[in-house]
């Protein structure tokens, strides 16, 4: 099953190209890694939230946009062996000295694929969220990702995937757990919508926050915790 590590960066607006060469630079060595896919989103629609939100969980300041990131692999094992091999590699000495952010803030962690719908491919836009979930009803979520992806479906998205929280560190800063307020029987789930452009990913939201369908009683997640937003691709490959 596909996994993932997930990451969420607070970047200067004026670094925007700076980042997307840093990003550009590692592609191969990530691949070397044997990651499958590479995706670095810019954000676009981000909002301030009532008790979270993207900005408060990496502190960003006024002059920073949010970097919502990810890389695939295959199986939790592929992606094991690439932490061994980063580990050993003297290149990630130097990518760490060459970040164009604040890298003591960007907040990282490894997920297994919970829900992974849909066809995928190259997108034009993307939806990110955090969501804290109980551990104990991980099946009541999965189920209830089932009901929505269909309604998705319908609406245009391309793909919809949700994450289940494997190896989440704590941070002395910044951490998923500490960005959607996590209790200790809470899991953190990572998730992303694909969407073929920004046009249809609004004109879906538009439906969706009027579908009765998408209202669910005692649902696993607090939405209220809920982190969202929407973003557009800086690099997928």
């Amino acid at each position: 099953m596909t996994y993932f590590a997930g990451f969420v960066s607070a970047v200067p607006a004026a670094n925007k190209q700076a980042y997307k060469g840093f990003a550009d630079d590692s592609v191969e060595m990530f691949k070397s890694y044997g990651a499958t896919r590479l995706v670095d989103t810019w954000e676009d629609d981000v909002n301030s939230g009532t008790v979270t939100d993207f900005r408060r969980a990496v502190q960003a300041k006024p002059d920073e946009k949010i970097v919502f990131s990810w890389q695939e692999f295959t199986d939790k094992a592929a992606a094991d062996a690439a932490n061994t091999k980063m580990n050993a590699d003297p290149r990630m000495k130097d990518m760490g000295a060459k970040m164009p952010f604040d890298g003591a803030r960007m907040i990282y962690g490894s997920f297994d694929a919970l829900y992974d719908h849909g066809t995928g491919g190259k997108a034009g836009y993307f939806d990110g969220s955090l969501l804290p979930v109980k551990t104990a009803r991980k099946a009541d979520y999965l189920a209830q990702l089932k009901r929505q992806a269909a309604i998705f479906d319908e609406l245009g998205a391309t793909r919809f995937v949700d994450a289940w929280g494997d190896m989440v560190p704590d941070g002395k800063l910044t951490d998923f757990k500490k960005a959607v307020n996590a209790a200790a029987d809470e899991t953190v789930v990572f998730s992303f919508l694909e969407w073929p452009s920004k046009t249809v990913r609004d004109a879906a939201w538009e439906k969706l926050m009027n579908d009765p369908r998408m209202m669910e009683d005692n649902s696993p997640g607090d939405e209220k915790r809920r982190v969202f937003g929407g973003f557009v691709p800086l690099l997928d490959v």
